[in-house]
């Protein structure tokens, strides 16, 4: 099967890249959302994302409008009916992943492959709600989507390898280096990074260092280009916390547990960039 329309489920930070980088790779592309304003939004900052490509001599300023114009933002799942591809980045919580790719399932046409960008839950868990788990798999990209390469798919118990093979081209013509890896809670980037995030927040709460000394520290001593703090802060520490659980749920071991500091500032709404405030202030 060829893609030609790939639908993102989701306009948070993460399915705002998807979209953008969908459409720079030529694919019509649909953005979904719980509701027009959450929609309006994303366009307007899916449009600057593509003028600063433009602004930048990434893309030209014609090519920068075919990709505008090669997205339908919508609310109608019954609109994504006949996309080759949905590409699911909602919440991080299984119980509303498996209820979508339930519907999904229902909405899509047969052959449509089902994929999502999940950080850490089960591609089996999601694929067993469908009818169709061969065509069930995780495209876990990273943030930002524009800029960084690597896309880590994730084969579920049942996922075929003519699904693995559209979606590696797919990852490829989106400009991005596709990594094969199994389904384990986590995968292999969230069971490296979030451990290591949440120890350096152990730092922060047990007084080891100041937040700006500890990313320092890694930035200049372990050549990361971000420390783990602000690192952090963008991805959101709602899903570092979401992240955490699943991996302490799945694998029952304390290394896993989430910081009382992170559960704390996540009461508090203090998310990171996203709300103004994490680790670190941002103004705007």
């Amino acid at each position: 099967m060829e893609i030609s329309k790939i639908a993102v489920m989701g306009t948070g930070t993460m399915g705002r890249g998807i979209v953008q980088v969908a459409a720079a790779a030529g694919y019509t592309v649909f953005a979904v959302d719980v509701a027009q304003d959450i929609l309006a939004k994303s366009q307007q900052r899916i449009e600057a994302g593509i003028a600063k490509w433009v602004e930048k001599g990434k893309i030209t300023e014609d090519a920068g409008k075919a990709m505008a114009s090669a997205i339908t933002y919508t609310t109608d799942l019954h609109q994504i009916s006949d996309v080759d591809l949905v590409v699911e980045a909602i919440v991080e919580q299984v119980e509303i992943k498996v209820e979508l790719f339930s519907t999904l399932d229902t909405i899509c046409k047969p052959e449509t492959i089902l994929a999502s960008n999940t950080s850490s839950i089960s591609i089996t868990q999601l694929a067993a709600a469908t009818h169709r788990p061969g065509q069930v798999i995780g495209m876990h990209f990273m943030n930002p989507v524009p800029l960084m390469k690597l896309v880590e798919i994730i084969r579920g118990l049942e996922t075929s390898d003519d699904t693995y093979r559209i979606v590696q081209s797919a990852s490829e013509k989106m400009g991005k280096t596709p990594v094969e890896v199994n389904d384990s809670a986590g995968f292999v980037s969230n069971r490296v990074l979030m451990p290591m995030i949440n120890e350096a927040i152990f730092c922060l709460y047990e007084g080891v260092g100041t937040a700006e000394a500890i990313d320092t520290v890694m930035k200049l001593g372990m050549n990361h280009p971000m420390g783990p703090l602000a690192l952090a802060d963008l991805i959101g520490l709602d899903v570092c916390l979401d992240i955490l659980h699943v991996l302490y749920e799945e694998f029952k071991d304390p290394k896993y547990r989430p910081c009382p500091l992170l559960v704390k500032m996540v009461r508090a709404g203090k998310l990171g960039k996203k709300t103004g405030q994490g680790f670190y202030s941002y103004g705007g």
